[in-house]
């Protein structure tokens, strides 16, 4: 009420003489008549909407201000960063290094550790120097295990460049999917320095104290894939049951059963290795060797009886082919071979253990540069698909 007749005498109120400071009404002249409440209260509205308007602006200023302030420290961060970037390259030899020193990167390890093996061996100034090349260079996935030549006070960028070239890495041991254990002990002798007589007297001594009981004394398929640091074992024991040890630790972890079964998948998955090329058709070739063994059939394998021959399979002959005193002539002799046939990868193993649900019972590569393999369930069939590999084999 005490506004509306605020604003009533405002609307009445009459200047009367000029430079007076207060207002009075005019005696002369009658009053303006009362605006009507809804007037009133339109008014009221305004001047609300007003002060809230003011309220608005003021913190929008405030938050451009906070704003601002908020992006001079980011630019002041950004500087005191590149300065800081700076001084952890400034703490760099600029080389090219004297001397000659031996480096060996391990497996698994990354550029932190690495650079801190770097800067205790004398050849980087820093460990961050290496690190925040590595990270210039965007090679971080590229760091490659094995032994390099190095010099003593080198330039880190220069390291990161022998670092991450394959071709500069020495002493380590590949192991494949798919290779026989006879090739891997060569080469584990030749890289390691160590006789291969050394090797020779553990395999003939059926791997005591390294291979588990089901391997039955047999190194075949007992062998992990992967990189070995073979020059820094001081015995070829130590080398091979290495090898055995990872391989027992994947199997574990892929939940292969133990026991007899434990060597039975990896002769399947050591045939599906040797067969095909391509882990699209390892779980069908798994199915088939199945389908044939119930079937009581040979499995009719070129891998195996190429591993027993000792040869690779195509270079198989006829004599080869029809030799039935070869333990691992599967064209001849029925059921699985007496031992797995090479190195089976992961694939291959999840291979073994599910096979793909299906009738086939016969497959053949009709082109060995794509691997591109065709199944069948019939004989006829399989023959149409051996003429396409025969056309394949006479246009190369």
């Amino acid at each position: 009420m005490a506004d509306d007749m605020q604003e009533f005498f405002a609307d009445n109120a009459q200047w009367v003489g000029q430079g007076e400071s207060t207002p009075v009404l005019d005696p002369n002249r009658p009053p303006r008549p009362p605006r009507s409440r809804k007037d009133m209260r339109r008014s009221r509205r305004k001047k609300q909407w007003a002060r809230r308007m003011r309220v608005i602006v003021a913190v929008v200023l405030l938050a451009i201000v906070a704003f601002g302030g908020w992006f001079a420290y980011s630019k002041i961060s950004g500087i005191r960063g590149a300065v800081q970037q700076q001084r952890v390259q400034a703490a760099d030899y600029p080389g090219p290094g004297t001397g000659d020193v031996q480096f060996t990167v391990e497996t698994g390890d990354d550029s932190v550790h690495i650079g801190d093996n770097l800067e205790k061996a004398g050849i980087v100034k820093s460990s961050e120097a290496f690190q925040q090349a590595v990270v210039n260079a965007g090679l971080e996935s590229q760091l490659q295990p094995g032994t390099f030549e190095l010099k003593y006070r080198m330039n880190a960028e220069a390291v990161v460049k022998i670092l991450t070239d394959s071709t500069k890495a020495g002493g380590f041991l590949v192991v494949n999917p798919g290779e026989r254990a006879s090739a891997v002990i060569n080469q584990a002798a030749e890289i390691s320095g160590i006789d291969k007589s050394e090797f020779q007297k553990i395999v003939n001594a059926k791997g005591q104290g390294i291979l588990p009981a089901e391997a039955n004394g047999n190194f075949e398929g007992w062998l992990e894939p992967g990189n070995y640091n073979v020059k820094g074992k001081k015995s070829a024991s130590a080398i091979l049951k290495d090898m055995v040890d990872k391989r027992i630790e994947k199997l574990d972890s892929l939940g292969v059963p133990t026991g007899s079964q434990r060597e039975r998948v990896l002769i399947i998955a050591s045939i599906v290795e040797g067969e095909v090329n391509r882990d699209e058709y390892y779980a069908k070739v798994s199915r088939v060797i199945e389908n044939r063994l119930a079937k009581n059939m040979t499995l009719g394998m070129d891998s195996t009886v190429a591993y027993g021959a000792n040869v690779a399979p195509r270079a198989l002959t006829n004599a080869m082919l029809n030799n039935a005193s070869n333990k691992y002539n599967t064209r001849i002799n029925k059921g699985l071979p007496p031992t797995p046939i090479n190195q089976p990868g992961d694939s291959a193993i999840t291979a073994a253990m599910n096979p793909e649900p299906g009738d086939w019972l016969y497959f053949v590569t009709v082109n060995l540069d794509t691997g591109e393999t065709k199944f069948a369930t019939t004989a006829a069939e399989h023959e149409q698909y051996k003429k396409e590999y025969e056309q394949w084999e006479a246009s190369h």
